[in-house]
């Protein structure tokens, strides 16, 4: 190439490389630039170069625009799933379907990183994930944490149907496929109504972990976990309750006061995680996250 045209490959390789290591949506990249540096070029150095930078990164891929660039990008993707990258496939609205749980929040990814740097929490056990939403924790901890097994769940349909989706996008198999790798996590997508879930069917998931990330956003919602986190007590008297972890962002102080209050008056003792270390994700400077160990 020209010494032109390798500064202006560089500069996008630059700004691809800014997007990507964010987990965004990449929304705001220059794909019709790209897709005429593409066009134009001579070889295939720009695309080796932006491929290249996809797999070395235990970051978030999240579906950019579709373009004719970005669908063949993926499809790339989507072949090889690198072992330490999440492909995800999500809503771009806040609210779609009547739910928010198509969409990526903040504290899933707060938790992701927690993850990451604590591995140990997870590997060889059985973890249970409540409101998994878009998956992009649960798949974090698949692989990069190597658990025994892994159970999304959520109760909306169209939440579970994008789930499920989302496990086989990333080269993870649901736990009824006989040819399912041996190495990876046993997967279950489950369809999970806090309200109406009873202590039979929470035992038959046997976790020894449960997760959850940014589901206290009304009070609803927190006596709704308040009491399906009773029942998980319940459901294994005779064993060791499992080790719970509740990630949230502080939006609203009174409403996490209100999530305390009714911890204690179920008799569920909790202490806050130490701030991590990891920083694979850029937050708002102005969100304060958190992290319970609940006991129950």
């Amino acid at each position: 190439m020209a010494p032109e045209e390798d500064a202006g490959t560089e500069l996008l390789l630059q700004s691809f490389e800014r997007r990507f290591l964010a987990a965004r949506a990449l929304r705001s990249f220059p794909w019709q630039s790209l897709e005429a540096k593409l066009r134009d070029s001579s070889d295939s150095e720009l695309l080796r170069g932006i491929l290249q930078k996809t797999v070395k990164h235990p970051v978030c891929v999240k579906h950019p625009p579709s373009v004719k660039y970005a669908r063949c990008f993926l499809s790339e993707l989507i072949k090889k799933p690198s072992e330490g990258s999440v492909t995800l496939s999500e809503s771009t609205a806040i609210i779609s379907h009547g739910t928010t749980g198509l969409v990526t929040w903040d504290a899933a990814l707060y938790l992701a990183e927690w993850a990451i740097e604590n591995p140990a929490a997870f590997t060889d056990r059985t973890v249970l994930e409540l409101g998994s939403g878009a998956g992009l924790t649960g798949l974090a901890i698949c692989k990069m944490c190597r658990p025994r097994a892994y159970i999304f769940s959520d109760c909306h349909s169209r939440v579970l149907e994008q789930l499920r989706g989302n496990v086989l996008l990333n080269g993870l198999s649901l736990e009824a496929d006989i040819t399912a790798n041996l190495d990876s996590p046993r997967v279950t997508v489950a369809q999970l109504d806090w309200d109406v879930t009873t202590v039979h069917q929470l035992s038959a998931f046997q976790p020894d972990v449960v997760i959850a990330a940014d589901v206290l956003y009304c009070p609803e919602a927190i006596m709704s976990l308040v009491g399906v986190l009773r029942r998980l007590a319940a459901c294994r008297e005779h064993q060791r309750a499992p080790e719970v972890y509740v990630a949230f962002t502080v939006r609203n102080p009174e409403t996490c006061q209100l999530f305390t209050t009714e911890l204690g008056r179920a008799g569920i003792r909790w202490e806050a995680e130490p701030r991590h270390d990891q920083k694979l994700f850029p937050y708002e400077e102005h969100l304060e996250m958190a992290i319970l160990n609940l006991t129950l």
